[in-house]
């Protein structure tokens, strides 16, 4: 559970490998770093038409405060530049045709994949969350709404599960901002108790990507800004999908 003043380093990653299989990750050259714009990216993170279920819409569960703010960044959609972006229950539902380089292979064959933040499919309960991405300023907010099956101490959302919550926005905004694919770093201090069913703002900044590598941080606030839940900095490894290969 969250404590005032708790500094926390979590090494997280999106992939695990075969035991005893040597995984090489390949570079990528200077020249096709940036090979997928921005633009292209979101195209086929965001289908225009899709069968899959989009979570990051509202629902009876969301308080006010967070259908207000869903309202407000919609509009900005339309004359501001954002992008407000689909939420499935599986990664693979948004890079369709895609998959991971030959290097990493995965290591079950089952075929009910989910998000770790949309595996509660009852409404209210769980992870109740929307994310808007700027493309020109590469940079993100996500609305987030804890439920009950996520408490930690008593009324109050498990720190883990702000901490889930936090490498899901950097991942997609990692992906969508420079091809951001695998965790290799996640540090959070976490300030005030986030109460459940309550509205949390996330802020997350692209501050600089290098050396194949995506720089982020995060500010987790309420909607007015006077109470600050939590900060994080986040680090990405830049690494580009393959193309499926063919199913015979």
């Amino acid at each position: 559970m969250m404590r005032r003043g708790f500094r926390v380093a979590a090494r997280l990653g999106h992939h695990r490998v075969l035991p005893r299989t040597l995984c090489i990750l390949p570079r990528l050259s200077s020249a096709s770093a940036f090979g997928s714009c921005t633009g292209s990216l979101v195209s086929r993170f965001c289908p225009e038409k899709t069968d899959v279920q989009d979570y990051a819409l509202p629902n009876a569960s969301w308080d006010p405060d967070m259908l207000s703010l869903y309202q407000e960044f919609l509009e900005k959609t339309n004359s501001e530049g954002w992008i407000k972006l689909p939420s499935f229950t599986s990664n693979r539902d948004h890079i369709q045709g895609l998959t991971l380089p030959s290097g990493l292979v995965a290591t079950s064959d089952k075929g009910d994949y989910r998000i770790f933040t949309r595996c509660i499919q009852v409404a209210a309960q769980g992870y109740e969350y929307v994310i808007f991405f700027h493309p020109a300023k590469k940079k993100s907010v996500c609305l987030f709404q804890p439920g009950p099956y996520l408490e930690g101490a008593p009324g109050f959302a498990h720190g883990g599960s702000l901490a889930a919550m936090m490498d899901e926005t950097f991942s997609k905004t990692a992906y969508l901002a420079g091809e951001g694919l695998l965790t290799l770093s996640l540090n959070i201090r976490f300030k005030n108790l986030l109460p459940l069913g309550s509205l949390a703002v996330l802020n997350i900044q692209v501050e600089k990507i290098e050396d194949q590598k995506l720089y982020m941080s995060c500010i987790t606030q309420s909607r007015d800004q006077q109470t600050v839940f939590a900060k994080s900095s986040g680090v990405f490894l830049q690494l580009q999908l393959e193309e499926e290969s063919p199913q015979w």
